[in-house]
């Protein structure tokens, strides 16, 4: 398959149980080697790349947001954000974590254990930390996964206005049309190749919802 994500834009990945999805963001976020072809980051070729400049390159340049939350169960919500810059050496910038923590809600909640927090602000905890370091693209595995409909919908909302506000480059691997539904495209993968894609508007998030679902039913017939 042949794909580009061009910056500032949220794409959605779909398609039937084993068709490739997770394999597509594994390969694409370089937690797994090729076996042939290329996968460029913001213009840097990853297979060229020692494992240790990999390691970095995912550090700094890519985000990832999982259906788990990964947070660590004795740090607050701010210590759980600061965690990138404390990997990569940096001492942690207060107003930048404040910051990280506004844009998506929880201002008020930068004292509070995981334990104190609800599964939604736990994800949103997540997607902040994910974005602490500006990543030139964000990787999400199923983010709504373990969510429910009305917090599902909440973190979505708050990834549409990243993309929006920041461009930020947003890619999504989900099941859910409604999820989809947020994305400037859905690419559809059946078999391991691309089968479709629909570019969407994502204010007509019912019309969205409703064609991405056909599509799907229509794949696993």
């Amino acid at each position: 398959m042949s794909l580009k994500f061009d910056m500032g834009t949220f794409t959605a990945i779909m398609g039937p149980s084993g068709s490739g999805k997770s394999t597509l963001l594994q390969c694409a976020a370089g937690l797994d080697r090729l076996n042939g072809g290329r996968v460029l980051i913001a213009g840097i070729e990853l297979d060229s790349l020692s494992e240790q400049q990999r390691t970095v390159l995912r550090r700094d340049s890519i985000g990832f947001v999982f259906q788990a939350f990964n947070l660590v169960p004795s740090l607050t919500a701010a210590q759980n954000v600061e965690l990138p810059m404390r990997f990569a050496g940096h001492r942690p910038d207060a107003y930048e974590v404040a910051q990280a923590l506004a844009e998506v809600g929880l201002s008020d909640r930068a004292d509070h254990r995981p334990s104190e927090l609800s599964g939604g602000q736990q994800q949103r905890v997540a997607l902040a930390r994910a974005l602490i370091t500006r990543p030139a693209v964000l990787f999400a595995d199923e983010p709504t996964g373990a969510l429910d409909t009305t917090t599902s919908r909440d973190v979505l909302e708050r990834l549409r206005f990243i993309v929006d506000r920041h461009q930020q480059t947003v890619v999504m691997v989900t099941h859910d049309a409604a999820a989809a539904s947020y994305a400037d495209r859905v690419v559809f993968l059946a078999d391991g190749q691309v089968a479709d894609t629909i570019d969407q508007n994502p204010t007509d998030r019912q019309a969205n919802a409703a064609a991405v679902a056909a599509r799907m039913t229509r794949l696993e017939r």
